[in-house]
């Protein structure tokens, strides 16, 4: 039942290996045998190399697919205008129960990682590198790429190199929160949005991109466009880098060409002939149906064009014999406890929709049904990273894509299938962690509560104002909690928000409670008064 994916899975190839060379020869490519697979790599100019970015029409292979030698040339213009040297940072936060092809590359292949990173540093004279990690496995193969390279962060070095690893957690591998723990904060995303490009790590421009695009640009580097452009589709030419796992024979990863029909990824890893639906992008993406498989190929356009998307490269087929509303239910409790927990819309929301789509699971009606949508709709665009908006995501697919199991449980009895736990799933439903919002704090339990009295409360919503991570306001103007923990870190901001609220209605209290099982205790919807919905675990 939701078994954790090992760090390395197997590793299996369509078509000639590119990021995949040598896999077959050793486990682990040192600098040695990398470049004798590989060869060596000359060094280019900064319009060169975006020019080579913009012929093979390199985008970030994190998730979002920004256009490479767009971020190239904003990190250049942005450090020429300012006059300071930019910072060049590698993401290998890989964080998702479902991904690993970021963690393959690092483990098996850093230096072609490596190459490209260093690529870009000497085309834009940057003089510092960091590569972020959260595994134990990718920070010591990482850190043995540096030593092999002669790479530290010492003073005094030509380029400062270092590795920094932070917590398993979805937010961690968000741009800002790599950045903010990089300049010695939690690796939590900042409240405001900046753009790294233009100021990022110390405030410096920074090139932050993911482990595959770098690997990806040295591949391109060495063999140049017109072969590159030789394998896979001529709008989206290379490579990706999949990982198949779900209701699969042998979870993988897989290096395929771009253009590969989807149904043959699949049957390479011995999915179900027929699935009843498969998640693409992650946790973080979209399902689409069986039909819609046999027309899609593995593209981002394609992709897209069915109503899927490739995201991060994770592919998730489930089997006709598993629920995908309670399937899609574990993942969704799984994304409410990936909240950093400063951001209500996400800290609250989160929880809101798992227990509403559990609600519809237990026999809630259309009611239950509306009251989803509408906590998804919430929840989006009012975060400080893009955690909210790929839950939400992720919840109004699931709703879309199954349709008639959705009709079971809303107007029925339900499906009547059970749920095998086939998405997988960090052991214990998450790692521990020692961020805000995380297990780890669960444990040592927040402090205080805050508790909202409805006889007082004349709806103000200067609550929700002073103290976001706890308040939201509902349809009717009033808050959407009767009762929630207090991150440790806004208990000054609760004292404010009780000291300020203009009825007098808000009430601090000590939580001294060995352990809390249940968060807060959002009302779903207005149309269906003030009832609580349970905690949902």
């Amino acid at each position: 039942m939701n078994e954790a994916l090992p760090d390395v899975p197997e590793v299996r190839v369509v078509g000639l290996p590119q990021l995949t060379s040598g896999f077959d020869l050793v486990e682990r490519l040192d600098l040695p045998m990398h470049l004798k697979v590989h060869g060596p790599l000359e060094p280019m100019g900064g319009e060169q190399l975006a020019q080579l970015s913009e012929r093979i029409n390199l985008k970030g292979r994190g998730g979002a697919g920004f256009p490479f030698h767009k971020k190239l040339r904003s990190v250049a213009e942005s450090a020429i205008k300012r006059g300071i040297r930019p910072v060049v940072v590698v993401n290998g936060s890989e964080d998702e129960p479902a991904c690993r092809k970021d963690t393959v590359l690092i483990n098996r292949a850093p230096h072609l990682i490596l190459d490209g990173a260093l690529l870009v540093a000497e085309a834009l004279g940057a003089r510092q590198l960091v590569i972020g990690v959260t595994r134990e496995s990718t920070e010591r193969s990482m850190e043995a790429a540096l030593a092999e390279r002669g790479l530290s962060n010492r003073r005094g070095a030509a380029i400062r190199a270092s590795v920094q690893r932070n917590p398993v957690r979805m937010v961690t591998g968000a741009a800002g929160s790599l950045i903010r723990s990089i300049d010695g904060g939690p690796p939590i995303p900042p409240g405001r949005k900046t753009s790294a490009s233009k100021s990022g790590v110390g405030g410096a421009p920074t090139l932050l991109s993911n482990a595959e695009t770098f690997a990806q640009l040295a591949i391109g580097a060495r063999i140049g466009p017109e072969r590159y452009g030789n394998t896979g589709l001529y709008d989206e030419p290379g490579t990706v880098m999949l990982t198949v796992s779900g209701a699969v024979a042998r979870p993988m990863v897989i290096e395929a060409p771009t253009g590969v029909p989807l149904r043959y990824i699949l049957q390479l890893a011995g999915a179900p002939p027929v699935p009843q639906g498969v998640l693409t992008g992650g946790y973080h993406g979209k399902w689409i149906d069986a039909a819609t498989v046999n027309e899609a190929v593995v593209s981002r356009n394609s992709l897209d064009a069915v109503g899927g998307a490739l995201g991060a490269g994770a592919i998730l087929p489930i089997s006709q014999d598993t629920c995908p509303l309670g399937e899609s239910l574990q993942v969704a409790k799984w994304l409410a406890e990936e909240s950093a927990g400063q951001c209500g819309p996400c800290y609250l929301g989160l929880p809101a929709a798992a227990r509403g789509m559990e609600d519809i699971l237990n026999g809630g009606g259309p009611a239950a049904l509306e009251a989803l949508k509408q906590v998804a709709k919430n929840v989006k665009r009012r975060g400080a990273c893009s955690h909210p908006d790929g839950s939400a995501m992720f919840l109004e697919s699931t709703v879309k894509a199954f349709t008639d199991d959705l009709a079971a449980h809303v107007l029925g009895n339900g499906c009547g299938r059970p749920v095998e736990g086939v998405l997988p799933l960090f052991e214990g439903g998450r790692m521990p962690t020692g961020i805000p919002g995380g297990a780890a704090e669960e444990e040592s339990g927040s402090r205080q509560k805050i508790f909202v009295d409805w006889t007082l409360c004349r709806g103000h919503g200067l609550c929700a104002d002073i103290l976001p991570e706890v308040f939201q306001l509902g349809a009717d103007g009033f808050p959407t909690v009767a009762q929630a923990k207090v991150p440790q870190y806004a208990e000054a901001k609760a004292l404010r928000a009780v000291r300020r609220c203009p009825a007098l209605a808000l009430r601090l209290e000590e939580d001294n409670r060995a352990s809390a099982p249940s968060r807060n205790l959002p009302v779903l919807s207005q149309g269906r008064g003030r009832r609580a919905l349970g905690s949902g675990r």
